[in-house]
């Protein structure tokens, strides 16, 4: 018979036993939390993916690896049939850094824990985002081959004939639950099952019928006149039937439809002549001063508004004319705001000449193009940008260029004058000078270290209006003289100073087949200038910038035709 100091002595034997088993397995635990510390779970997987006990780089890495996987098609099945997806399509999104933050949580449930370092594995969902726009257009794409044939009541035009489309049941995608099963799965690479629901219709037989009796009738029984601006957009009867068709409403019956983007590719040339762009406000010199020049609005289709009066004039019986809607666009200068720009008075000119012939064409063709040009306050006006191409296609000619340091010809020759003339405008503007390039030898009728060469897609000249008032460019052209004036508000004064020559350099000889390209030259020395802007308030008189320019000119060559 036990005595109870012996049971005593047993259950402290016991309780012994069970704390140093507890704290036997603490231990254990505290030290696999050292272990594991900066470490993935141990155990964790993703698909097939052993990702567990990682250091924090190792896992990024392994990561980062899967994402060569995100970008192979998804592939999902259904009772219906199976598709490939582009995960793109799907809008689909993976998230290394956030599904990196779920592996290095280390499980907090002791059995999950020990079931990790025993080595049984744990399913670790990666981080995946799905864009539900995207996504439901990515499996409305794959309905014949994903979805068992259900077709929702409507009324579609064969021609000038209005065919029903009688509803049927049906299995469709459950959407919600394929978005959590892509999510969860896309990284396995294996096909995925998507879960189906019963459809049914929700519109009658009987009603599509009656609106095949009824208002179905009226699309096609004759045009639909559109009233545009300055012309008529009829909708012929054909037109009317690709156009329209009568879909769900929502609650049991069917209502006209027609896509915006059909109308616009139906009907778009005929309504386009209807449209008008919105026009700035620009500025005529008038008895020598500048007169605003009104601005206009434009009219552009609004198609959305357009579909709706097409689909309410197509089932009238009656009254089946009504008028093309418009957004009205506005110009970036209107009227109000070229008045404030303050272009009121000349506040640099300046002339160069010197120039006959081709050279002088081209002169007068760019001349045209940048006369009345507006720049505004804060903007940057390109001479390449503002003209665009100037080939023989806009009416320019062959005539002397420098190429690769010796004169020779190419269409657009000749232009560069312009450019010395209009930075020079610029210059004594006051504006901010942002790109320009001298020649490469020196010219003589124009000023040293103060002048600019452009060379169409390579070499541009760019200034920027660094004013607070508008900038108007003037240009006025003779077969011998090109003057660019700026007229703005003036608000400085511009001193230039031309440093002294140095560094002479002398010119070689050079011999180039005789040719159209050979231009003879008797050469001249090359040299180093330099030139100084210095810009003073008009208002206070203090200086407020100062800039050196220091150019080497290089020798021109003696060219020999030979």
């Amino acid at each position: 018979m036990t005595s109870s100091d012996d049971r005593s002595d047993h259950r402290r034997w016991v309780a012994r036993a069970l704390i140093g088993a507890l704290l036997l397995v603490g231990a254990i635990f505290g030290i696999d939390a050292i272990l594991t510390h900066g470490h993935t779970a141990r155990g964790a997987h993703i698909a097939e993916f052993d990702l567990g006990d990682l250091t924090e780089d190792q896992a990024r890495a392994k990561l980062t690896g899967l994402t060569v996987a995100a970008h192979s098609p998804v592939s999902v099945r259904t009772d219906s049939g199976s598709a490939q997806i582009d995960p793109a399509a799907l809008g689909a999104d993976f998230d290394v850094e956030a599904t990196l933050a779920r592996l290095m949580d280390q499980p907090r449930n002791p059995w999950d824990r020990f079931l990790g370092m025993i080595g049984l594995s744990r399913d670790v969902a990666p981080v995946v985002s799905l864009d539900d726009a995207d996504f439901n257009a990515a499996l409305d794409e794959h309905r014949e081959s994903l979805e068992k044939a259900a077709v929702e009541g409507g009324v579609h035009f064969d021609g000038l004939q209005p065919v029903g489309d009688f509803p049927s049941k049906g299995l469709r995608i459950k959407r919600e639950a394929a978005k959590q099963a892509i999510a969860d799965n896309w990284l396995s690479g294996h096909p995925i099952d998507l879960e189906m629901e019963p459809f049914s219709p929700t519109v009658s037989a009987e009603m599509v019928q009656a609106t095949l009796d009824g208002p179905a009738q009226n699309v096609t029984a004759s045009a639909v006149p559109l009233a545009g601006r300055g012309a008529r957009v009829i909708v012929s009867p054909r037109e009317a039937g690709a156009l329209v068709s009568f879909v769900p409403d929502g609650h049991g019956g069917l209502t006209p439809h027609v896509d915006p983007k059909k109308a616009r590719e139906v009907l778009g040339d005929r309504a386009a002549k209807t449209e008008s762009t919105p026009v700035d406000a620009s500025f005529r010199l008038t008895g020598g001063a500048p007169v605003v020049v009104p601005s206009s609005d434009g009219a552009a289709v609004d198609w959305t508004r357009t579909a709706a009066e097409i689909e309410k004039l197509a089932v009238s019986a009656d009254s089946r004319s009504g008028r093309v809607a418009y957004k009205i666009t506005r110009p970036k200068v209107d009227t109000k705001r070229a008045k404030k720009l303050g272009v009121k008075e000349v506040v640099s000119e300046f002339t160069t000449g010197g120039f006959s012939g081709p050279s002088g064409e081209n002169i007068r063709l760019v001349a045209e193009e940048v006369d009345g040009a507006l720049v505004l306050p804060g903007q940057t006006f390109s001479l390449n940008g503002y003209t665009g191409p100037r080939g023989t296609a806009q009416g320019y000619v062959e005539s002397g260029i420098i190429d690769h340091g010796r004169p020779s010809e190419a269409v657009g020759g000749g232009i560069s004058q312009f450019a010395t003339t209009l930075y020079n405008a610029s210059y004594f503007a006051g504006l901010e000078d942002v790109a320009h390039t001298e020649h490469s030898y020196y010219i003589s009728r124009y000023p040293e270290a103060r002048e600019a060469t452009v060379f169409e897609g390579a070499i541009d000249l760019q200034f920027k209006n660094n004013t607070p008032y508008g900038i108007v460019i003037d240009t006025s052209w003779t077969p011998s003289s090109i003057t660019v004036r700026m007229w703005s508000t003036k608000t400085v004064e511009v001193q230039s100073v031309t440093g002294d020559r140095t560094d002479p350099t002398s010119p070689t000889t050079v011999e180039v087949p005789a040719g159209q390209s050979c231009v003879p030259s008797s050469g001249q020395p090359g040299f180093t200038a330099s030139n100084t802007r210095i810009i003073r308030s008009l208002k206070t008189g203090q200086e407020t910038y100062r800039h050196t320019r220091t150019v080497k000119y290089d020798p021109e060559p003696v060219v020999r035709c030979r």
